[in-house]
């Protein structure tokens, strides 16, 4: 008899489990009614220019908010810069025995050490925007957009292409993070000389990375393993029109340079004041792997009037000075 009376009596709704269920379902309600009433606020930069491209068939811009969210995500502030930005991780290293070495970072504390480009982004377009110019900042090979969030956190439009779907879920996770969704226009695509597709060649083992020639590939992060696909490619002039103000191009797709910039002919054409600074990556190893050299991108150039470029580490800078 005793057991049934114990069977039988009433739970008491005041012991810790049930109070945790009634808690979260009216966590529940409360959101549900939050998001079903809270008001769409607008634009949070109304006097921001709407980034104007010549329409196209074969490239659409890419759309963060229904794409696949990466996982898992490892982000962070990154040190040393004027305009500090969040980048999320898309090589994580080899866990647990040897992770990234920005993992190690963050065990001790510290913020990711601060990528090169994005330095260089940061110093070329301050002091355009010190002397009141005002344009676009156009990321070829942006990868996980460390060049990108760079230039978007200081105000800067951008138009970023990058073909590995890996990083552009890596870009995304960016854009949330920095808040930069009304500055940032992505494109899953290859900048090229010609409108359709090429193959790109992604590691094993790196499949962040890519670069259209396999050998390029290999020689770039040192694999022996790759898998081919199909990634679409445009010109950049398909897309930008002459009405658009480009204030720095930045090129690095492992040796496919030389027809990016083909790709950029007309933009590249503007008179003094107008055209493009650039900064392209101008490693000869990567470029004969493509089939072309620095002798020959340099000589494009000229045609296009950029007799003024500079030697900085393995990137060239150049800048139309007549």
């Amino acid at each position: 008899m005793a057991n049934a009376w114990k069977k039988h009596q009433p739970t008491n709704l005041l012991t810790p489990k049930p109070l945790l269920l009634l808690f979260a379902l009216a966590l529940l309600i409360l959101t549900f009614f939050f998001l079903s009433s809270h008001p769409s606020y607008p634009n949070p930069n109304p006097n921001l220019k709407t980034l104007v491209l010549h329409p196209t068939d074969n490239v659409h811009p890419f759309n963060c908010y229904t794409t696949l969210q990466s996982h898992p995500i490892i982000a962070n502030l990154v040190e040393g810069l004027e305009y500090p930005f969040l980048y999320s991780l898309s090589d994580l290293g080899s866990l647990p025995e040897k992770p990234h070495k920005n993992i190690v970072r963050i065990l001790k504390g510290k913020p990711f050490r601060r990528p090169d480009i994005s330095v260089t982004v940061q110093e070329v377009l301050g002091k355009m925007k010190g002397e009141g110019k005002t344009g676009i900042f156009v990321d070829v090979g942006a990868n996980v957009g460390m060049a990108t969030f760079a230039a978007a956190v200081m105000g800067f439009r951008v138009l970023a292409f990058e073909p590995v779907f890996e990083n552009l879920q890596r870009i995304c996770d960016g854009v949330y993070f920095n808040r930069v969704g009304d500055l940032v226009t992505v494109f899953e695509a290859a900048a090229s000389d010609r409108l359709g597709n090429i193959t790109f060649h992604k590691l094993v083992g790196r499949l962040d990375n890519s670069a259209v020639s396999a050998t390029g590939a290999k020689m770039a992060f040192k694999s022996n393993e790759e898998v081919a696909l199909q990634v679409r490619s445009i010109p950049l002039d398909e897309l930008i029109p002459e009405s658009e103000p480009v204030l720095l191009l930045k090129i690095d797709v492992q040796g496919w340079e030389y027809h990016v910039l083909k790709g950029a002919s007309k933009l590249l054409s503007r008179k003094k004041g107008e055209a493009p600074y650039i900064i392209y990556e101008e490693d000869e190893r990567l470029l004969k792997a493509s089939n072309s050299s620095a002798k020959e991108i340099r000589e494009f150039l000229r045609t296009v009037g950029y007799y003024n470029c500079t030697q900085h580490g393995t990137d060239a800078h150049c800048v139309k000075k007549n």
